[in-house]
């Protein structure tokens, strides 16, 4: 980790983070009451979700473009990789709003699924490297699973046809 990096992360962060995750649930929660028949703020659950996911994943990339142009101990290849990957998460999550669009919105939660698990095991690599600072993985992986779990699960009632109508 570079010495511009700071020691562990502001509580700040932690909040934020937390605060960031209640959009996930509400439109997941809105996701799952479209059933047949419902119209209204219900039929805008999946695509509000897929398009939550897939700008909180583009942010997830980008904070390594500042870890990794915030100077520190890496080598050109490493800052390199890092700039590409920090960019990858942003095209995975722009996909799955394109295939929510094209009317496959089960397989844009399934990308979001996997791009979110990708990031956060490539991140645990990088922590292992001291590419993180102290208490980041904690908060991603906190983060992560529940996202992840509030994904699977709006994807696994809707291939099962099983909308939960409020």
């Amino acid at each position: 980790m570079s010495s511009s990096q700071p020691s562990r992360l502001p509580l700040l962060a932690y909040a934020l983070t937390v605060g960031g995750a209640i959009p996930f649930i509400v439109c997941g929660i809105v996701a799952l009451s479209a059933g047949p028949g419902v119209g209204g703020a219900a039929m805008f659950g999946l695509p509000a979700l897929i398009a939550y996911g897939a700008v909180i994943l583009s942010f997830v990339g980008a904070v390594h473009w500042g870890f990794a142009i915030g100077g520190g101990e890496m080598v050109p290849r490493q800052v390199a990789v890092r700039l590409f990957l920090g960019v990858l998460p942003s095209l995975v999550g722009w996909s799955a709003m394109l295939l929510e669009l094209s009317a496959f919105p089960e397989r844009a939660l399934l990308l979001l699924i996997g791009g979110f698990a990708g990031t956060v095991v490539i991140e645990q690599r990088w922590s292992t490297a001291g590419f993180v600072p102290p208490g980041y993985m904690l908060l991603r992986w906190t983060v992560t699973v529940a996202v992840v779990l509030i994904l699977a699960l709006v994807l696994t009632l809707r291939l099962a046809g099983n909308p939960i109508v409020l």
